[in-house]
């Protein structure tokens, strides 16, 4: 029988992790299953198919994470880079696609920054306290979610309520002047169920630039979030769900003085403030065979900033109206089908998307699980683009299964590159959508007993029509990347409690005219952890994570590799109260994530936690 006391120990479930060991155990395990929601169809962990990574809410404690940024470095193939700490602007890649193809949805609705030039979404205010749990699906995804899916999509879902009433407390200092604290209650009946939140940290900061440069004015940054999720049980099985998250990150910054115009400690500050909500009802028919969602999702965000002494205001918002129906057609066969409209606004103009999608699952054996689907999206400006996706998995025996998908991904032109043009031409009204086409294998071997956990995937993508600002001062359809890599990741339980849990990813991106290395994209990384947690009072961790050396662009120095170590524990005094700590950088290592930009040093944070 599988010990419950090592697999409950939270770590990152990776894709299609091999079955039960023995029949007996899956009533247990049916109960603790991982189910995909990103997909559409939710479907477990085990029959995905698609290359999917899920970080839990456990996953972060026990690994002391603040930042979902933290978060998702530990999943394999994930790269980040942020314009210094506390605060600087940060990105995410999947597997060597451009941060801007990467689809950031909360909740079901997309939280891009429609007024930046390529769209893309900023995680530096994001904190972790409301999540329950990030997916990250790898490699094209257009055909479930429509334009930005290039690279994958970073699928996040927030804490859901609780039976009863309750509540949590925390509150935690430490290094750089830095405070953090929250708090939480949740209720729920039979009527219906609630929650609230509120998190923020205060932090004195380091200086954006690196101190090693000569630059030690400290940039401070403060944030803070409200978070709310509340549904109402209608007749019949019917359910409204409501979900709202405003966030406000505000921090100094720092530029590109003359008379050198590098980077340097300058007076420059940025604000970003953001609001994400939607509206979702639930409606179940003929016995819930025939299941029917309909949203209404909406994003607004609104950035100001001071940069060499030029004062900056950008504003925009997006509506989703999304409809879906899921059917059960016999045992073996579901399907989905839907139409969603998105509606898009920056500075004063606009676009907008009509999509239309069917997904199809088919088990025809009880180890085999086939799906696929196809997607029109209609775009204002553009025209139309039709995307399509098949996926296998097939549980060989028990403890092997091997699984492979393909997919095809596109990103619309963002407003600003539809409008925006620094020179005598005129915008490009000819843009057309960059496109991607890509393909994995993998498979997953587990030991018996579950004690032990293997998968490795080989990846493959191309990407064309990529849209970069030409010599004409204009934004044009010139360049194409590709990507090829291996992901690999290991669990194995050891002793107790304890458990190692490694991965590492090697990414081989490059332009696909040139042969050269894609800037910002380490060709391996990833990290060793190793986990300690049980029935008893203390869980803690160690973690040491790789990031390979990074070319940069023409005007930047390249990164080198680096290591860092990162130590957190916790202690549960009683039912009621846990305190808890970290250690960042055990080793004072001094590194960049970008060039020019610093890191922190050895720095360390306590707490403690409250729940009533």
């Amino acid at each position: 029988m599988v010990d419950k006391r090592v697999w409950r120990l939270p770590c990152i479930a990776l894709l299609s992790l091999p079955g039960i060991a023995t029949a007996q155990d899956a009533d247990e395990t049916k109960k603790d299953e991982i189910i995909v929601e990103g997909l559409r169809l939710a479907t477990p962990l085990t029959e995905t198919g698609s290359s999917v990574s899920v970080i839990t809410a456990e996953d972060i404690e026990l690994r002391g994470y603040s930042f979902a940024l933290d978060a998702l470095a530990a999943a394999p193939g994930v790269t980040i880079n942020q314009n210094g700490a506390f605060g600087g602007v940060a990105t995410v890649r999947i597997r060597g696609a451009s941060s801007d193809q990467t689809l950031t949805l909360l909740n079901g609705v997309p939280i891009g920054d429609p007024t930046a030039v390529g769209g893309g979404y900023d995680f530096s205010i994001l904190d972790v306290d409301d999540i329950e749990r990030i997916e990250v699906l790898k490699g094209p995804q257009s055909t479930l979610w429509g334009s930005d899916a290039i690279g994958g999509v970073v699928n996040i879902v927030s804490k859901r309520p609780e039976d009863g009433l309750g509540g949590k407390l925390f509150a935690e200092g430490g290094s750089f002047g830095t405070f953090r604290g929250g708090a939480s209650l949740t209720g729920g009946n039979e009527t219906g169920d609630f929650r609230l939140s509120v998190s923020g940290v205060t932090s004195d900061g380091i200086s954006k630039a690196d101190e090693d440069d000569g630059n030690t004015e400290t940039d401070s940054y403060n944030g803070l979030t409200f978070a709310g999720r509340a549904g109402l049980n209608l007749p019949y099985g019917a359910r409204l769900d409501l979900t709202a998250r405003h966030m406000n990150g505000e921090t100094e910054i720092d530029g590109f003085p003359p008379p050198n115009f590098s980077l340097a400690d300058t007076e420059d500050f940025s604000e970003t403030e953001q609001f994400t909500g939607a509206a979702t009802l639930f409606v179940p028919l003929f016995d819930d065979r025939f299941t029917n969602n309909f949203m209404v999702g909406y994003t607004d965000i609104e950035r100001t900033g001071n940069f060499g002494g030029f004062e900056t205001t950008d504003t925009g918002d997006r509506l989703i109206l999304r409809y879906q129906g899921t059917v059960e057609l016999t045992e073996m066969l579901r399907a989905a089908f839907g139409a969603e409209r998105e509606e898009a606004e920056a500075n004063g103009d606009d676009t907008s998307i009509n999509g239309f999608f069917g997904l199809v699952e088919f088990k025809p054996i009880d180890r085999l699980t086939l799906s696929a689907g196809v997607r029109n999206d209609d775009h204002s400006r553009f025209g139309s683009e039709t995307t399509a996706r098949a996926a296998a998995s097939f549980a060989v025996t028990d403890y092997l299964t091997v699984r492979g998908s393909w997919g095809e991904g596109f990103k619309a032109p963002t407003i600003f590159q539809l409008t925006q043009t620094f020179g005598a031409l005129p915008p490009n009204g000819d843009l057309q959508p960059e496109t991607s086409e890509a393909f994995d294998v993998g498979l997953d071997v587990s030991l018996p007993n579950d004690r032990a956990r293997l998968s490795v995937t080989y990846f493959n993508r191309d990407t064309e029509n990529l849209i970069i600002f030409a010599p004409n001062f204009r934004y044009e359809n010139l360049d194409a990347t590709e990507a090829q890599g291996v992901e690999t990741a290991l669990d194995v339980a050891l002793i107790g409690g304890l458990s190692l849990s490694a991965n590492h990813a090697y990414i081989d991106a490059k332009d696909a005219t040139t042969g050269e290395r894609q800037i910002r994209v380490p060709r391996h990384s990833g990290d060793v952890a190793l986990l300690y947690s049980n029935d008893g009072p203390f869980a803690g961790s160690i973690v040491l994570r790789y990031n390979g050396d990074e070319t940069e662009g023409f005007f930047a120095s390249d990164v080198d590799e680096w290591i860092r170590v990162d130590v957190a524990a916790s202690y549960q005094l009683n039912d009621t109260i846990q305190l808890y700590g970290r250690i960042e950088n055990l080793f004072d290592e001094d590194y960049q994530q970008l060039s020019g930009y610093g890191t922190p040093g050895l720095s360390a944070y306590g707490g403690v936690r409250l729940t009533f």
